[in-house]
């Protein structure tokens, strides 16, 4: 009870406590210009990080696929229709 009583005094005669001109909000100081710049330069950072992100994964897509393209040009055909004669190539049981 005591602590929110103090609390409460405290909130009641506080005043600006002596913010500096980034943090009161003065939109012409160079300190918030060079604050706001800072935050435009980090947002690129982050921005250029994603783009490497989608970069990769497009890339590992593409061989991929590229991949899949050559693996089925060189799959194996039976001689013949034969389920019985390739029984281990159709999946069929083997004997």
């Amino acid at each position: 009870m005591l602590l929110a009583a103090a609390a409460g005094l405290l909130a009641a005669f506080a005043y600006d406590a002596y913010a500096c001109a980034t943090c009161y909000g003065a939109p012409d100081d160079p300190m918030t210009k060079g604050l706001n710049n800072g935050i435009w330069v980090l947002l690129g950072a982050i921005g250029f990080v994603q783009a490497g992100l989608v970069a990769m994964f497009w890339t590992f897509w593409k061989r991929a696929r590229q991949q899949r393209e050559l693996r089925q040009q060189f799959r194996i055909v039976p001689a013949t229709a034969d389920p019985s004669v390739h029984s281990s190539y159709w999946g069929g049981p083997q004997e």
